[in-house]
């Protein structure tokens, strides 16, 4: 819900969890976590991206907190590209019996067709065509168009939802969202080869005297499109009116394929339903492409260029000050982490969300993934490398990724560049989709997240978030990241290059921006998640983070962090120690290994093809690298967790 949040952050973002919520819970499925992905610009100098980032976050908490499904992970990342275009990417994720699964269709001529749910009204008319114009100085003028949420009475459709699909009562049902009901009619119809005959003047609406290309587009939420059997309307008004909600037939099912919409009586529109849907005889674009030249300057880059920082330590303190890597607490608390019981990620942090399915003993891994700096500066590899962190947090986790679902935010796509970043990232998320085995079930994509100035259009990094579920079989085999006691051995799994590219600690302590994308080879990092699992699953280890963001001296603060322990560790005398720390080559992992099993687990090591390093032991408190005392935990946590309260206290 990216430009609605761009003018209303509250509203937007709220009513983008709202959204998603729907589109779970409307195929009979009952939602059992959020997760979202936050882009901001740089909320050190901008009092514009912290306004935006309070209310998003404002926004997503009060919401999916009313509305009663836990928030178990997410990510925020900060540049200035992201300045007067912020991305906020909401996702759901819901747990269905295979038997009760409702369809999006139509079919049946003369079954009678209701609205159900809140009135219609005036808000977010043009909703959709808003989301595919520029965020200019003019755009707060477009304030109508943000739609304007309810999660109390999206609670009460989530209930009676899923009392009807334990009927069979219905042939289908479908959420209002982007278009309204010319939308929901549309696509149900062309799903199920079927038309509809649809009065307007039936549809209870907020407002009086609204005219009928209002009630057709207006995109007022908690809305829902249901096609009912003939004969079982009565038993259909009954579920909702036990949950208080308005449910009025507005319509039948006719033979097709036209959908026509009648205004007291009168005929205002009839268009075939085939017309409107995707696949069907909407259009199919082929844009051109044209290679940014910045990819040639990207491939420049050479370490050797860079010098070497004579103050290890200070650059180690300075990293994890940094919003993009600093404890993200003040977003997290705001959120509801605990309700429905079923979060098995609160009290032992891990690389996804966990939760438990309780009728099954089974769990679900949930995370959401993307470095966008990567995939500015080599779109192909950036995306192979968003679904292979997802699928790696998922492994940490002892999870096996089984889905994807995405939300690919772009600039103008009649911008030659962009549509090239386009066409590369699809092709590397296709790629690595197909390497790891995971169906994608759909998605959606964002255009025009750009910023209009005279002089040029500055698009948004090419963000492609990726959502992804793995599974757990057994739920008590669960992974977390936290070092467990002194003593334990801390190893690197996974292949060390000396590589700084596209790295938190290249642009934050050198200014390069250009560099191409850090070390990633899509063969080892498969590998490298086989081992984790079967690590886990024999009991080998007692904790596993994956390296990424901040490089491998950010992954051991996070893994100390959480109990107030420390590390003491060496670094490789073949690669320069500033790589080897803060380099954010792919396709690693920290694991923590208790010295009762470190025999076995060396074995197990030896007879796999994965490079494996004992960095050193995990110490009560002290952190030591190359045997320089770089301070206490202490002393790190409130750096990292001060940071990013600091800079919200500010106007």
């Amino acid at each position: 819900h990216n430009h609605p949040s761009a003018i209303e952050p509250y509203q937007g973002a709220a009513t983008g969890v709202g959204g998603i919520n729907r589109d779970i819970f409307t195929m009979g499925a009952r939602p059992i976590a959020q997760l979202n992905s936050l882009r901001f610009g740089d909320i050190t100098k901008e009092a514009s991206s912290r306004w935006h980032m309070r209310g998003v976050v404002k926004g997503i908490g009060d919401y999916g907190n009313a509305f009663g499904v836990p928030v178990l992970g997410g990510e925020t990342f900060f540049d200035p590209c992201y300045t007067t275009n912020p991305l906020v990417n909401a996702m759901s994720v819901g747990i269905v019996r295979t038997d009760q699964v409702i369809s999006a269709t139509s079919h049946g001529k003369g079954n009678p067709v209701f609205i159900v749910g809140s009135a219609t009204g005036k808000d977010g008319i043009h909703g959709a065509s808003f989301a595919s114009k520029d965020m200019t100085e003019t755009s707060m003028e477009d304030l109508p168009a943000v739609q304007v949420g309810d999660p109390f009475m999206e609670k009460l459709l989530l209930e009676a939802s899923l009392e009807l699909a334990a009927t069979d009562a219905i042939i289908g049902m479908q959420d209002m969202g982007a278009a309204g009901i010319t939308c929901s009619t549309s696509e149900m119809s062309a799903k199920g080869g079927a038309g509809m005959d649809i009065h307007l003047d039936r549809v209870p609406t907020r407002q009086a005297g609204m005219r009928s290309w209002e009630i057709l587009l207006s995109e007022s939420q908690e809305r829902m499109l249901v096609v009912v059997r003939k004969g079982r309307e009565e038993e259909v008004q009954r579920i909702f009116g036990k949950w208080d909600l308005n449910c009025v037939e507005i319509g039948t099912v006719t033979d097709g394929p036209l959908i026509r919409f009648f205004m007291n009586g009168e005929s205002v529109a009839e268009v075939p339903a085939e017309s409107l849907v995707l696949g069907g005889g909407a259009p199919v674009y082929e844009r051109s492409t044209k290679e940014p030249a910045y990819i040639a300057l990207n491939k420049k880059f050479s370490i050797a260029q860079v010098p070497e920082p004579d103050d290890l330590k200070a650059v180690a303190l300075d990293l994890i000050a940094s919003p993009n890597l600093a404890g993200k607490e003040w977003i997290t608390r705001q959120y509801d982490s605990m309700v429905r019981t079923n979060n098995m990620s609160t009290n032992a942090p891990s690389d996804a969300g966990l939760v438990l399915i309780k009728e099954t003993g089974k769990g679900l891994a949930v995370t959401v993934d993307c470095n966008a700096r990567y995939v500015q500066a080599d779109p192909y590899a950036g995306a192979m490398i968003a679904v292979s962190e997802a699928a790696r947090n998922i492994a940490c986790t002892g999870g096996e990724p089984c889905g994807v679902t995405n939300c690919l935010n772009f600039g103008n796509p009649y911008d030659p560049e962009v549509y090239w970043q386009f066409t590369k990232v699809i092709e590397g998320m296709g790629e690595a989709c197909r390497a790891f085995e995971t169906p994608v079930t759909g998605g959606n994509v964002s255009f025009y997240n750009h910023t209009v100035t005279e002089k040029r259009n500055i698009p948004v990094f090419p963000t492609p978030t990726i959502g992804m579920v793995g599974i757990l079989p057994d739920i008590t085999k669960r992974m977390s990241l936290d070092f467990k006691m002194k003593g334990d051995l801390i190893f690197l799994l996974g292949h060390a290059v000396e590589d700084i590219a596209s790295s938190e600690y290249l642009v934050r302590h050198h200014g390069i921006e250009r560099s191409p994308a850090p070390y990633f080879d899509l063969e080892e990092e498969r590998r490298l998640h086989t081992m984790l699992l079967i690590l886990i699953r024999k009991g080998l280890i007692n904790a596993a983070h994956d390296v990424s963001d901040g490089g491998l001296w950010t992954a051991l603060v996070q893994m100390a962090l959480p109990r107030g322990l420390g590390f003491d560790i060496v670094t490789d005398s073949e690669i320069r120690p500033d790589a080897y720390l803060f380099g954010e080559g792919q396709g690693r992992a920290v694991v923590a290994v208790n010295e009762d099993t470190d025999t076995e687990f060396l074995d197990m090591m030896r007879s796999s093809r994965i490079p494996c390093v004992l960095l050193g032991h995990v110490t009560k408190g002290k952190v030591v690298v190359d045997d320089e005392h770089f301070g206490f935990i202490e002393d790190l946590r409130r750096v990292h967790e001060g940071v990013i309260p600091g800079i919200m206290a500010q106007q």
